[in-house]
């Protein structure tokens, strides 16, 4: 507990000391704010969207994006993982092509998805299921396939049935695996949501911050990207503390 609330803080302290770098910088003219703004300027900013509500519209059409992409992601991507860490002839199969669309860039793919699917609510939504499910169904394979032998010795010796052997025995013995690909999952899919933003999209807080930044008006766009990044570290917390209620004892066994 110690150790987590110094790392906190030290956390805290580095952004403070970069922020407090960044205003200085600003205050002595070593930096134009017309091009990159400053922390009290960014501040004001986020007060202002806040105040008249320019920015919530932004921030609900993002976040519904988020909601559904990663819903998809989950429901598909953990049995998904599952199966294939379960069957060593599915897992040679599909371990090319998942390794191939893993390793190219889902951007590359944007002209394609707007040719198929064009560029409303689905377009952005499939985006960033393409983003999050691959690292997802790569860590759950991993785990599977990392499973204890002496669990699968035992549902073997007891004839356990295949469904019961993947929720009472691969599932929670996967968990930290599971919740690890969950977390790499979670932050691609916001970066996901945002390029689908910048493509595909005339609502969101990619749009809102690449709209502000063609206006000049780098005080908001600056503002949203601080939201993002104010939203990045909330998911990535949330994360983190599902995985210390739910995998303390991972690092016991």
């Amino acid at each position: 507990m110690a150790l987590r609330h110094r790392s906190a803080l030290l956390g805290a302290a580095g952004i403070a000391i970069v922020l407090a770098l960044w205003q200085l910088s600003a205050a002595v003219g070593l930096v134009d704010v017309s091009f990159s703004s400053s922390p009290t300027r960014i501040a004001a900013a986020e007060v202002n969207l806040f105040g008249t509500g320019e920015i919530f519209p932004a921030l609900g059409a993002t976040g519904l994006e988020l909601v559904w992409g990663l819903a998809i992601t989950f429901v598909l991507g953990i049995p998904i993982g599952l199966v294939l860490g379960r069957s060593r002839i599915l897992h040679d199969m599909t371990e090319p092509m998942v390794n191939i669309l893993y390793s190219v860039p889902y951007v590359m793919f944007l002209p394609i998805i707007i040719f198929w699917f064009g560029i409303d609510n689905a377009s952005r939504v499939i985006v960033i299921v393409w983003a999050a499910i691959l690292p997802l169904i790569i860590n759950i394979t991993a785990g599977v396939r990392n499973l204890d032998r002496d669990y699968t010795r035992v549902a073997t010796v007891f004839c356990t049935p295949r469904l019961r052997f993947f929720y009472a025995i691969a599932l929670p013995a996967t968990l930290p695996y599971i919740l690890a690909g969950v977390r790499l999952a979670v932050g691609r899919a916001l970066v996901g949501a945002i390029v689908a933003e910048l493509f595909l999209a005339s609502q969101g807080l990619g749009y809102f911050v690449q709209t502000q930044t063609s206006n000049f008006d780098m005080d908001s766009a600056m503002a949203g990207i601080v939201l993002l990044a104010v939203l990045a570290l909330l998911l990535n917390w949330a994360v983190r503390l599902i995985e210390r209620r739910f995998t303390h004892w991972a690092g016991a066994q």
